[in-house]
């Protein structure tokens, strides 16, 4: 598959060829909706936790006595069915991590990928960086590039003025191409690819 190749003033510098084994497969949703959901289980922090009957902070006495209030009988004011008691089966700290294929994992990218390339919504650019970290030069430049919710991958590392100029910019973000992952690219309306990123990700890939 052949993509042209443009400068960040949007002027076609050149072409490429992508690898149709990683840019050019039909995009699997289920795939997808799995890597998806690994990446984002991965993220929660499993750290709610409710008080047990033997974590409250409670005088461990008869609430009131056995009998003639009327009530019904209690022993303890901690259990669950008092105000301020325990909870029962609550939420403790856990991971919600779990095991995912590294295959299934890759073949993810790979979809991923290839769904940008077939929407039309995958740039490639000859590199992504900047003279200054000015905010106005990178807003400049995403106008010029008709960019408003873009995700661009550079090679091994994104340029550090290019990642100072975008950090005030809603909607772009930078990431080395050893970040790249399923869901920032599926949450992005374009992918813009450098020259090293394509590089770097079929060399992962392949």
């Amino acid at each position: 598959m052949k993509c042209d190749v443009i400068s960040l003033e949007n002027k076609k510098v050149g072409d490429i060829e992508l690898d149709d084994a990683i840019f050019g497969i039909a995009p699997r949703a289920d795939i997808l909706h799995r890597v998806v959901n690994w990446q984002l289980a991965r993220r929660q922090s499993g750290t709610h936790k409710v008080k047990t009957r033997g974590e409250l902070a409670i005088v461990k006495t008869k609430p009131f006595k056995q009998k003639g209030t009327g009530n019904a009988r209690q022993g303890f004011k901690g259990v669950t069915q008092m105000r301020g008691g325990a909870t029962v089966h609550g939420p403790v700290v856990r991971s919600y991590a779990h095991n995912l294929n590294k295959k299934v994992r890759k073949l993810g990218l790979k979809c991923a990928l290839s769904a940008k390339a077939a929407d039309g919504a995958l740039i490639v650019v000859d590199d992504a960086k900047f003279g200054s970290p000015k905010t106005k030069e990178a807003a400049a430049t995403m106008k010029i590039l008709e960019l408003t919710s873009a995700l661009f991958i550079d090679g091994t590392d994104v340029d550090a003025n290019f990642q100072n100029a975008i950090a005030n910019l809603p909607g772009i973000n930078a990431l080395p191409s050893q970040g790249a992952n399923v869901y920032d690219i599926l949450r992005a309306d374009k992918l813009v690819l450098t020259k090293g990123a394509v590089e770097k990700l079929v060399e992962r890939l392949s």
